[in-house]
């Protein structure tokens, strides 16, 4: 109510009106007073009636080529799931690590990690979990409860803190990241016209070093220095190959799925011309008569639907015959709720930019002209790594991410000098285990104390916001050609 009898600038009534509209989906969406998906649905009734947009043009917002790309690699990562061959990969990561107990804790984090960046964060928390109870378990029959404690709690929150660190690795490993590019598209449309995009090799060229970084740095922080082993604490390897033994032999459907989750990837990394240095790959597109046409969601739906054609020859538990690796009942699994509150976010960024009210929001933030780059992010990063302690990350990455586009268009830099560290650090918060699906499965174990919880996460979190300030302002100019000093023409 607020927000709408301001008058933030007479010549242009719709920005309050946008405003209001953006003030009470960020208050329902932060408290969850309202369930996320369906105050994503405000939009379209809200824009109509306040003269922002006709509602045929809001609707088309909720459905395009991230979406896609998003319901894709969700099918691949379902189909990984129902022939268990992300259970197979776990277990392969562990042994080739060893059973060591810091060693062990670092095979569970290289594990989730992985699988994170391809699969659901919170489908693999809850795979990760179940081996690592089983393991611990066994320990502590061996060990005792007390001795094999820091060793639980290390383990547990390492699979929590992973999970989120895997997604940030690739741009379907977590929603914030998929956020981003549609916001992107929807605040700068010029940018693809003039051929620049956020592609996923680009992506990976800092998230994968981003990720490794930070594992490292999870794994170092949790057995040197909040949860420290007793020294003859050793694991039986036979605990872990019978997990795997009683897996047995890859099935052929697994192998399908392996090779359609390899094939994806590679075709989402390879598809435009990847520089790194002075040399030049050139895609795949390049190869056929319309491939400017191609995008990652395409390649992400293509390769899915094969997951639709190939024959299985099995029966379930029923006797019933299988027909194919994924059938049908497979939609049902598909997180629709995830799909709306995208939706509702880049309607959020398309009315900021319909209304004018982006421009007004750029307007007040001019005074940061002059600020130092490395302050601007760090206080990006230091922002939205605690607020998504207590908020939805999806959520807030789109309420914050067209903001950020105004004051970087306002600031006279490059907008994604401020979009990019946002998104990370979205994935970042380690404390509460309110902040992300891994933290609350793993703290509904009963395993990790809240104390515990905090006592390594803050840590984490402060070395999050250096870690990812830092390899931003390094890699981030040659990967994304960001020039703090230069506003792209896209961009003005």
């Amino acid at each position: 109510v607020i927000p709408y009898f301001l008058v933030l600038d007479p010549t242009t009534p719709l920005d309050e009106r946008m405003a209001a509209i953006a003030a009470l989906m960020a208050i329902w969406w932060v408290s969850d007073a309202v369930p996320l998906a369906a105050t994503s649905l405000l939009p379209i009734v809200l824009f109509p009636l306040a003269g922002i947009m006709d509602g045929d043009k809001v609707a088309p917002i909720y459905m395009n080529y991230v979406i896609f790309l998003y319901l894709g690699g969700f099918l691949i990562a379902l189909a990984m799931e129902r022939w268990n061959l992300h259970r197979r990969i776990a277990l392969r990561i562990i042994r080739v690590i060893g059973s060591d107990p810091s060693r062990l804790v670092l095979g569970f984090i290289l594990a989730t990690a992985f699988l994170s960046a391809w699969i659901s964060n919170t489908a693999t928390a809850i795979m990760m979990l179940a081996i690592g109870m089983a393991i611990i378990k066994q320990t502590e029959t061996v060990f005792g409860v007390e001795k094999t404690s820091n060793l639980s709690v290390a383990l547990l929150l390492g699979i929590a803190y992973s999970a989120s660190i895997g997604g940030m690795a690739t741009l379907v490993g977590t929603p914030p990241n998929i956020a981003l590019v549609r916001l992107f598209d929807l605040s700068f449309p010029e940018a693809a016209a003039a051929g620049y995009q956020i592609s996923f090799a680009r992506w990976m060229l800092l998230g994968v070093p981003l990720a490794v970084v930070l594992l490292i740095a999870t794994w170092l922080v949790l057995t040197r220095v909040c949860f420290r082993f007793p020294r003859d604490l050793r694991l039986d390897p036979e605990i872990v190959e019978d997990q795997y033994r009683q897996l047995g032999p890859m099935s052929r459907e697994e192998k399908w799925v392996l090779a359609i989750f390899a094939g994806t990837a590679l075709l989402w990394i390879f598809r435009a011309d990847l520089e790194i240095a002075s040399i030049r790959i050139p895609g795949w597109s390049h190869f056929f008569p319309f491939g400017s046409f191609f995008d990652d969601g395409t390649v992400a739906i293509a390769m899915a639907l094969l997951l639709f054609i190939l024959p299985v020859k099995r029966r379930d538990d029923s006797g019933q015959k299988i027909g194919m690796i994924l059938d049908s009942s497979v939609f049902a699994k598909i997180p629709w709720h995830i799909v709306l509150l995208f939706g509702g976010g880049f309607a959020i960024a398309k009315g900021f930019q319909s209304s004018g009210l982006s421009a007004w929001v750029g307007t007040q933030f001019t005074g940061l002209e002059g600020a130092p780059v490395p302050v601007l992010v760090a206080s990006v990063c230091g922002i939205l790594t605690f607020l998504t302690e207590f908020t939805s990350n999806t959520a807030t990455t789109e309420m914050v991410l067209p903001l950020l586009a105004s004051i970087s268009t306002a600031t006279g830099i490059h907008p994604l000098l401020l979009m990019i560290p946002a998104t990370l650090s979205a994935s970042c918060a380690f404390m509460m285990p309110v902040a992300t699906p891994p933290n609350a499965i793993i703290f509904a174990s009963g395993r990790v104390r809240i104390g515990q919880m905090v006592k390594a996460g803050l840590l984490l979190n402060l070395i999050g916001i250096v870690v990812v300030t830092a390899l931003f302002l390094l890699l981030g100019g040659p990967v994304f050609d960001v020039d703090s000093t230069v506003l792209p023409v896209w961009a003005k």
